[in-house]
């Protein structure tokens, strides 16, 4: 999980500097109206809905914003849909895509030019799925959370392991035990930062420094874009490569 952890807080740190906050708004906007179609606009019964209004507060996406984008989704929802792509970066690494898009071709079109410009390619769907387990990752700042008072309820909730992240703790579980994972918090009134389900991959693979920046890039590229909501790979970070990344 080391990997994963070091790219998590390295995104943190470098979206807070980028200034990506529009980009996490409208990722999470997209979310919020897939669940209120879903499951409508009252968070107390859509699990999903109350999940994204969570996450939205963890970028401190202020409430108006959130209201609005419920109300919007009530009246007139946006008829967003789930599409997914495989394939390889430069170097051998594989990708895993997530994107919520109203217009198919319009994102297949944008992530194959990506890709190709970039050095990669598209796969076959399925084809790279077995290379990455679907985890349910918790983020909670370290003064919300007093572990050592709650840590065997978390356990006892299905917390396989939780990783100390500098001002974070990272609490990850199986997939089948992220809604549990998700209801104890609440019941034990943790405000957490981000919870979702991830694809957390089972292998990594290493580059050199300079074979790895031009790799991050391309995942830069692939995360501006507005259809996308989330870019998986197992790219190993090096302590060099974090270094380098940091310093940038």
């Amino acid at each position: 999980m080391s990997g994963h952890n070091k790219w998590s807080t390295i995104k943190r740190k470098k979206g807070a500097l980028d200034a990506k906050r529009s980009k996490e708004f409208s990722r999470i906007i997209k979310e919020i109206t897939v669940a209120v179609k879903e499951s409508g606009s009252d968070p107390d019964g859509n699990p999903r809905l109350r999940l994204a209004i969570n996450n939205a507060k963890g970028v401190n996406m202020p409430k108006d914003n959130i209201m609005r984008a419920i109300s919007k989704a009530e009246k007139d929802p946006e008829n967003f849909h789930e599409l997914t792509f495989e394939g390889y970066g430069p170097g051998g690494i594989a990708l895993f895509i997530e994107c919520l898009t109203d217009n198919n071709n319009r994102t297949v079109s944008a992530i194959r030019s990506i890709l190709t410009k970039r050095g990669g390619s598209l796969g076959t769907n399925g084809s790279l799925s077995f290379l990455f387990d679907r985890k349910g990752i918790f983020t909670i700042a370290k003064d919300k959370l007093k572990l050592d008072e709650v840590e065997l309820d978390l356990i006892d909730a299905g917390a396989q392991s939780i990783d100390d992240n500098g001002d974070f703790y990272v609490v990850t579980t199986e997939m089948e035990d992220f809604g549990r994972m998700n209801k104890k918090l609440e019941e034990l009134n943790v405000e957490v930062e981000n919870a979702s389900l991830q694809r957390i991959p089972n292998d990594y693979k290493t580059l050199d420094k300079d074979s790895s920046l031009r790799f991050l890039k391309l995942i830069d590229e692939l995360e501006d874009n507005d259809d996308v909501q989330n870019v998986y790979h197992n790219l190993e970070m090096t302590d060099e490569v974090v270094a380098a990344m940091e310093n940038e």
